[in-house]
């Protein structure tokens, strides 16, 4: 098992955030976390990239406990958060991202943009413009290439369709439908067309709570039947 989550519980002061959480993601697998605003999604992924610290229970990745470690630290043993804010450095060039994205992992530059084009081809001819002129889903994209960068073996990804067009989230999809069986990722999505056509496994959380797992592909594929349980 690449990740496991024990019994996880997650405070914001005397909040209680998340209660009880059990979890688990084999390699190569991807897993979409859904429900309503507040139901600790987010917190969940910060706290397994270690951006939160628990109160109780624990997490292991690829069998060493990682609770409690630096964001720094867990980024090193190849988990990557890619945030929901889709902030980039907006008055650097898209290849001066890339850069500094490369530079802490020793990976060569040419390296990264390679790989970042192959995933997104039209990345290659915006290597030189200001990030702070790509589209809302040009930024996702390339905050995606860059968690990619010194080959992670786990990404975290919060909502990354949110507040995107249609055909937008279409090449969303797409990119990340060509990194499934090559990595593992857990997803915080909120919409249930994507969350049907990128998950293996779906987790429905509630109130700080997962609500249930739902392993049946038949229903995964059907977007309609996951709304149903939501």
């Amino acid at each position: 098992m690449l990740l496991t989550v024990t019994d996880l519980d997650v405070h914001y002061g005397h909040a209680k955030a998340l209660h009880h959480i059990n979890l688990h993601l084999s390699k190569g697998e991807v897993i979409c976390m859904v429900g309503r605003n507040g139901a600790g999604k987010t917190t969940l992924l910060k706290t397994i990239a270690g951006f939160l610290k628990p109160t109780q229970g624990s997490i292991l990745f690829e069998q060493k406990t990682i609770q409690g470690l630096v964001p720094e630290k867990v980024s090193m043993m190849g988990i990557r958060y890619v945030f929901q804010d889709k902030r980039v450095f907006g008055e650097l060039t898209v290849k001066e991202n890339i850069e500094l994205a490369a530079y802490p992992t020793k990976e060569k530059v040419s390296d990264s943009i390679d790989r970042i084009v192959n995933l997104y081809p039209r990345m290659s001819v915006l290597l030189d413009s200001k990030a702070k002129g790509l589209s809302g889903g040009q930024r996702q994209i390339l905050l995606i290439g860059r968690a990619l960068i010194g080959e992670p073996k786990l990404l975290l990804i919060d909502e990354p369709t949110e507040g995107l067009s249609a055909g937008i989230i279409e090449e969303i999809v797409n990119v990340i439908g060509r990194m499934k069986g090559q990595l593992s990722m857990v997803i915080v999505e909120q919409n249930l067309s994507v969350v049907s056509r990128m998950a293996d496994r779906v987790y429905i959380m509630k109130e700080g709570s997962i609500f249930k797992e739902i392993i049946d592909r038949a229903v995964i594929a059907q977007s309609n039947a996951l709304e149903a349980y939501l």
